[in-house]
């Protein structure tokens, strides 16, 4: 098989990359730090048959082929600002949902290393760490509070030992690496969507129909008060505008004679308040048969246990 030569294999790049950008209208832009070429593989194979392609490259070639496209698609020059750090493109046709998924479901564990960005908070669990006293002071210098228990090191409490977005110090990675602690797993990590002409954060995906039906109208109850109180009519105040209209005209025609039909029904309860309790005696007739049921029970008992004979009988 002949190598191809520099000049050749980057004129194959371009036209690839730029293929890809007309066939798929969606892709991911993915940041791979701390991803190996074995993890890559086994993300590749995964995709393989989701209608879906991995593409990474030199961030200034990538900038070079996109921005000789930009006669054809000038909305791709979107994506340009995005193109920092180790990055590449996730392309595909299918659900941009499911796709995230698989993707971010591919992730190594991988110990701590010295002088690395946590992703995560790292807590040590109270345990017997199976290490010697000889370790003891390597624990002080930690700050951790241990004992010796059968004559090997237990740490006492729970420790945070590393925070997030802090650099791993060497005795932080010595103790996780004693201790076996894998902290961290490493992964494709979804930088930014791209979709027909879009760029978006990827959690937009999160968001459902039950989400954007709260919001819009959380939207028209906004427009809704505004419009009552400058007392400005729109689609969103017509209805309670409409309800307190009717309740001023209700409020008039119960302190005059003047009456409509929907206002008879209100008269009517007030001129005879007594129908506002038409139904309560049958509800206290239903109370107050089972306290009558429950006091001939235990007259019942009563008798019962007295076996018809008084005490001093």
């Amino acid at each position: 098989m002949v190598k191809e030569d520099k000049a050749t294999w980057k004129s194959n790049y371009f036209l690839k990359l730029i293929r890809f950008l007309d066939e798929y209208p969606k892709c991911f832009l993915v940041s791979a730090d701390n991803v190996g070429s074995r993890q890559m593989q086994t993300i590749r194979a995964a995709l393989r048959g989701e209608d879906t392609i991995i593409l990474f490259g030199k961030n200034t070639m990538m900038r070079k082929a996109i921005r000789g496209h930009l006669d054809n698609n000038p909305l791709l020059e979107k994506l340009l600002p995005h193109l920092r750090g180790n990055v590449g493109f996730v392309f595909t046709q299918g659900d941009l949902s499911e796709v995230r998924d698989k993707v971010l479901s591919h992730r190594v564990a991988a110990p701590a290393k010295a002088g690395a960005l946590a992703p995560c908070d790292v807590t040590v669990p109270k345990q017997n760490t199976g290490l010697g006293p000889e370790k003891t002071s390597f624990f002080q210098a930690l700050n951790i509070q241990t004992k010796i228990t059968k004559g090997t090191v237990e740490i006492m409490n729970d420790v945070k030992l590393v925070n997030a977005g802090e650099k791993v110090g060497a005795s932080e990675a010595m103790l996780l690496n004693m201790l076996k602690i894998s902290p961290f797993s490493y992964g494709l990590i979804i930088e930014q969507v791209y979709d027909s002409g879009t760029v978006f954060s990827p959690a937009v995906l999160d968001i459902t129909e039950d989400d954007l039906r709260q919001r819009f109208m959380e939207g028209v109850a906004n427009v809704a008060a505004v419009s009552l109180a400058i007392g400005y009519p729109t689609a969103a105040s017509a209805p309670h505008s409409i309800v307190n209209g009717f309740k001023n005209l209700l409020a008039i025609s119960v302190e005059t004679d003047y009456t409509f039909k929907e206002a008879e029904m209100t008269k009517e309860y007030l001129a005879d308040p007594s129908k506002f309790a038409v139904a309560a005696p049958v509800a206290a007739d239903t109370t107050d048969a089972p306290k009558e049921e429950e006091k001939k029970e235990e007259s019942e008992e009563e008798s019962d246990d007295d076996m018809g004979f008084g005490l001093f009988d």
